[in-house]
């Protein structure tokens, strides 16, 4: 990116003015070399982001920003809708409410070195991974609309899971206002066999180690210490969000002429939050974000009868689980007023910090745990909301390291099977259905997650509390 397009407020903190048919200004968290590295498309979706109606503030992106479908991917926005707010499907993102879900285990590196090997073929082969994967759960048509509002509460009635883990689940395991009948027949059929599974791309499941505390008196009150073992999940609402995506995109596109929206890119498509457009939208999206919920609750009870199997004295508790590519109505104070805002986040978490009612009362001295996921086989963090970060971005932090190059082009210079066997020489175990997809996730393919965290921390989003480096990754 072109330094000279941006005004630098501090260290790691760049600004676009408004110009053009700009409302607000568009804002990037990030140090310089990050912000050399993005692509130039970041710098037009946040600023075509910034022309949208009922903006408030500014147009956001995270440290690990890059380009995406409309919004750039960590692209944060908030909308008013008693000013003409918008929603944008691609303002959440095709894969609704993907997000890492992080579990202790009360185990230690060394419990589970020995057997690793038996405990990655028992996890690869109870949670199913892979372009188009099925499980064993299969779905009817009443069954499908209960899991859709529902979410992980369904699951957990259906004996996945246990009551605990609603209370550290955002949302606490199911978000209001879903709406299953806005779900076309084509999404529900995609999820109908997809329950427990991960699928494919950057979704993974992973047993890590913690390397490293940054924050002692977080990091005890998490339950995490060095040397721990943690279980970390990462997937979100399957075939289900992606339909629906596509499906509202091509709805979005229409109503906009319809409002006298002018779309600065046909990937912006938006409805006016308070139109039949847009309250459909919103309606699928939440079941969307159920479905996301649910199945992470499902993997969750299916990695702990796989442990079970293998290290019968793991204790696997939930640490916490928070979404990326949602659009929740928050409360944030805009011109010294609290006012109800439709928060977009795509490839971004929420970030809350000590005292927010949002915060389970476990965590709430403290602030939310904010959990980054890694690349494949490189580090992942664990990090704690922070009350700036409502100032900087409506409570918002960085969700990952953030892709430095396509998977087209990774294929090219990384092959899968090799990537195995150099992991393993490194301790790591790599299970995956596909070396095709094991070389598009090239820990290579990405940016420098470490340096993506520092700059969150020190742009004031989040707080770091501890790395936790990979010990098998079950991949898509």
């Amino acid at each position: 990116m072109d330094l000279n397009l941006l005004t630098r407020e501090d260290e790691f903190t760049w600004r676009v003015e408004p110009h053009g048919d700009m409302r607000v200004p568009a804002v990037l968290y990030a140090d310089e070399a990050l912000i050399r590295d993005m692509d130039h498309k970041v710098y037009e979706q946040a600023c075509n982001v910034a022309m949208l109606p009922g903006i408030v503030k500014a147009s956001y992106a995270m440290p690990d920003a890059h380009w995406g479908y409309g919004f750039p991917i960590g692209g944060v926005a908030a909308f008013d809708p008693k000013q003409g707010g918008v929603v944008s499907a691609g303002g959440v993102g095709f894969d609704i409410s993907c997000g890492v879900r992080t579990l202790t285990t009360g185990l230690r590196r060394e419990d589970v070195e020995t057997v690793k090997s038996e405990l990655a073929k028992i996890l690869y082969y109870t949670v199913p991974a892979g372009v188009g994967s099925t499980g064993k759960i299969h779905l009817d048509d009443r069954e499908m609309d209960a899991m859709l509002a529902g979410g992980a509460q369904w699951a957990l009635e259906r004996g996945y899971g246990r009551t605990e883990d609603l209370e550290r689940t955002e949302e606490h395991g199911r978000m209001p206002g879903a709406r299953p009948e806005q779900v076309s027949p084509h999404a529900k059929k995609r999820q109908r066999d997809e329950m427990g599974t991960l699928g494919s791309g950057n979704h993974y499941l992973e047993v890590q180690h913690v390397t490293e505390i940054y924050d002692t008196g977080i990091a005890a009150v998490y339950g995490i210490r060095p040397g721990s073992i943690v279980l970390s999940i990462h997937c979100g609402s399957r075939g289900l969000g992606h339909q629906i995506g596509t499906e509202f995109l091509k709805r979005m596109a229409l109503a906009a002429g319809q409002y006298g929206i002018t779309l600065p890119d046909r990937e912006l498509a938006c409805a006016p939050i308070e139109s039949p457009v847009g309250e459909a939208y919103l309606g699928a999206m939440r079941a969307g974000i159920n479905c996301a919920l649910a199945n992470r609750q499902i993997i969750t009870h299916l990695a702990r009868q796989a442990f079970a199997k293998v290290l019968p004295p793991a204790d696997l508790r939930l640490l916490y689980d928070v979404s990326h590519n949602t659009c929740k109505v928050e409360e944030h104070e805009i011109d010294g007023q609290t006012r109800p805002l439709f928060v977009h986040r795509k490839g971004a978490t929420r970030a809350f910090g000590p005292g927010h009612a949002e915060v389970p009362p476990a965590f709430r001295e403290v602030g939310q745990p904010v959990l980054i996921g890694g690349s494949m086989g490189t580090a992942s963090y664990i990090l704690a909301g922070t009350n700036e970060s409502e100032r900087r971005a409506f409570s918002s932090a960085c969700h990952g390291a953030g892709r430095a190059m396509s998977r087209h082009a990774a294929t090219r210079q990384w092959k899968g099977g090799r990537l195995v066997n150099e992991l393993a020489e490194r301790g790591i175990v790599i299970r995956s259905p596909s070396m095709r997809g094991v070389a598009e996730e090239a820990p290579g393919a990405y940016k420098d997650v470490s340096a993506v965290v520092d700059a969150a921390q020190q742009a004031g989003l989040a707080r770091k509390v501890a790395r936790l480096e990979p010990v098998v990754c079950i991949k898509g």
